[in-house]
Formats: C-alpha cells, sequence, structure tokens
C-alpha cells in the first residue's frame, strides 16, 4: 500500500481567491466539492448550496444560508431597516 501523503492541488491565486482542483461530473451530474473548499467554508453532509449561473461568466455554488442572510440585508435596505436574522 503506498503511504505517500496526498497532493493537495488547493492554490491562492490571489489573497482570498483560491483554485481547490477539479471535479469530474460522475453519470447522476454529481461532483465532490474537494475538501479544503468544504473545510475553508463550512460545508458539511446535509448543507444546502445555491447554484446560479451565467451563460458568459459561468457557474458559483454558495451556501444556501449566505445568500439568505444577503437577501435580508437587501431587504431591509428597501425599507430603511437593519437587517434581523
Amino acid at each position: 500500500m503506498n503511504n505517500m501523503k496526498k497532493v493537495r492541488s488547493m492554490i491562492e491565486i490571489k489573497k482570498g481567491r483560491y483554485i481547490f482542483g477539479t471535479a469530474k461530473v460522475g453519470q447522476r451530474g454529481q461532483i465532490v466539492i474537494p475538501k479544503e473548499a468544504r473545510e475553508m467554508f463550512d460545508i458539511k453532509p446535509g448543507d444546502l448550496v445555491l447554484i446560479v449561473g451565467d451563460e458568459e461568466k459561468g457557474l458559483a455554488i454558495v451556501k444556501a444560508d449566505v445568500m439568505k442572510k444577503l437577501a435580508l440585508e437587501i431587504l431591509a435596505g428597501l425599507k430603511g431597516e437593519k437587517a434581523d436574522e
């Protein structure tokens, strides 16, 4: 059995901006989010993620609770209020 440590492919391309490597899309359209990305963004089994896309720029994956907070802030701002949770 090979006891060599697996080399991780996470690369910081700019402060706070990373490339986490690649993921292969399975037959059912599933991908595995790399461990380093899951740890950095606190993504755990059962968490909801929002997939958004732009035909020219590509896809983005965002934790749903982050987008909920942003939506509440936007709605509160429209009313001139402070966002509550």
